[in-house]
């Protein structure tokens, strides 16, 4: 969905000799960073070098900086497109946790991780994306593609037209980026800077593990659906309808990504169906 960004071969060589720091892995490559676990020379500390020249990536690095490690991991060093962070050493996983039938658990955990980040921005805080302004591309999918995809985008008009508990938002908070910090416990990393409804933060855990790991199962379920709409809601303090109203908006804008880049959109619409059935179920009309 962003392009990659592009670095001389010597990428990380600045930043190892400027911070102190010595390569302790591989590099890693995603479509928006590179990013390179290293340790620190000094103490040894465990940490993650990101190098990024995607926008939205640099907001979200500004927003980890930000936080100041409450409820996200502690930005070590920073400068425009580079960020040194504190790595993850625990051994547990979200994503597993939800495949060993600890669903729950692993949902109402990143439900804490979301309350400690929904704070209101001051006047330190990074610009942030407008919620409004992150959905402008279901309007036009939903319009093209009909169907589910127009009720998703209507369900987006309806959360977005009247916005309540406005707050700074991850955006992307999802098993795979909330990680186990050891004694830290439990702390966001990747987001991606967003401002707007607390709710919308919720929805990207019901498309999840499964994206990451396509045939499992578990978040087109739909009896764990169900169970899973109870824990978010009663976690998060939300109301019902209005977090299905996120979810079927948040899989509607999902699935124009994936359809923009020739992608399947199989599980978030599929998801997105079971969000409608739940609010037609309650005679909540669309």
């Amino acid at each position: 969905m962003r392009r990659a960004n592009h670095f001389g071969k010597h990428m990380f060589s600045i930043w190892l000799s400027r911070w102190g720091l010595i390569p302790d892995g591989v590099p890693i490559v995603t479509h928006t960073s590179h990013l390179l676990p290293v340790k620190t020379i000094s103490d040894g500390k465990k940490a993650i070098l990101k190098l990024t020249s995607d926008a939205t990536e640099r907001t979200g690095c500004q927003l980890m900086v930000w936080w100041n490690g409450k409820g996200a991991a502690k930005v070590l060093a920073h400068v425009d497109g580079v960020l040194l962070l504190e790595r993850a050493t625990g051994t547990q996983s979200l994503a597993d946790m939800s495949r060993a039938e600890q669903d729950e658990r692993a949902c109402r955990i990143i439900c804490h991780a979301a309350r400690q980040l929904h704070v209101e921005p001051n006047a330190s805080a990074p610009a942030l994306t407008p919620l409004e302004h992150w959905f402008r591309d279901l309007a036009l999918a939903g319009q093209i593609y009909g169907g589910v995809m127009r009720r998703c985008a209507q369900a987006a008009n309806k959360v977005l037209s009247v916005p309540q508990d406005v707050a700074v938002l991850h955006g992307d908070l999802h098993h795979g980026n909330v990680l186990d910090f050891a004694e830290s416990g439990w702390l966001a990393i990747d987001p991606k800077g967003l401002l707007g409804e607390r709710g919308f933060d919720y929805a990207n855990i019901f498309t999840n593990p499964d994206l990451a790991t396509p045939g499992i199962g578990i978040a087109v379920d739909p009896q764990r659906f169900i169970q899973r709409v109870n824990i978010v809601s009663e976690a998060a303090r939300l109301e019902r309808e209005r977090l299905l109203l996120w979810i079927a908006a948040w899989c509607g804008l999902s699935s124009a990504w994936f359809l923009q880049d020739g992608g399947s959109a199989t599980i978030t619409l599929r998801v997105a169906e079971l969000a409608f059935a739940e609010l037609d179920s309650g005679s909540l009309q669309l």
